[in-house]
């Protein structure tokens, strides 16, 4: 089997595969035409070193409110009680008075980090205009510090995909700079 990558999908090719084929061939043509949805989102990833501990770094980048904080005209409403976990729901609401939208998003992946072991928490986007996912991963540093890989996949409904490298673009500014003020750069 040999694959062959772009930066849209990855197509599995069988080459000299004497195994028969066990799907239907519709199946294997809508994979090599049709790339994986999330391919078709726009990609954000950020990654930064800081001075502050693994545990101190998580702490505050798990604090919804202060996310809210970070971004120009938003701010957090966590609609589950404290504290947080797999199954915490909270909504960015974005915008000037009646001029509004609502990003509300779940936590399904909660795992702080332990000595050694880095901190992963996923959240999946729920709302009617963003869709898509985040991920924040805190890695300890050997001497001391860590090093955190924030990793977000977003669709604006409504947007023509030809403007997804400005979304892109735009996301990487907006949750970079989050992202220093959160650390305390």
């Amino acid at each position: 089997m040999v694959t062959r990558s772009n930066p849209r999908s990855t197509v599995a090719v069988s080459i000299a595969d004497r195994r028969p084929r066990t799907e239907p061939i519709f199946a294997v043509q809508f994979r090599v035409c049709m790339p994986d949805y999330h391919a078709l989102m726009p990609a954000i990833r950020i990654i930064r070193r800081t001075h502050l501990p693994a545990a101190e770094a998580w702490l505050r980048l798990t604090d919804w409110e202060r996310h809210g904080a970070q971004v120009p005209l938003t701010r957090t409403i966590i609609t589950t009680p404290p504290p947080t976990r797999v199954g915490t729901i909270f909504t960015a609401r974005t915008g000037v008075g009646r001029i509004t939208f609502d990003d509300p998003m779940e936590v399904t992946v909660w795992r702080p980090p332990a000595p050694g072991i880095p901190g992963l928490v996923r959240l999946e986007k729920r709302g009617r205009t963003v869709t898509g996912w985040a991920e924040i991963e805190i890695r300890p540093l050997g001497g001391a510090g860590a090093e955190v890989h924030w990793r977000e996949e977003l669709r604006l409904r409504g947007l023509p995909r030809a403007l997804d490298p400005v979304v892109a673009a735009a996301g990487r500014f907006l949750f970079g700079r989050a992202l220093a003020r959160l650390l305390g750069r």
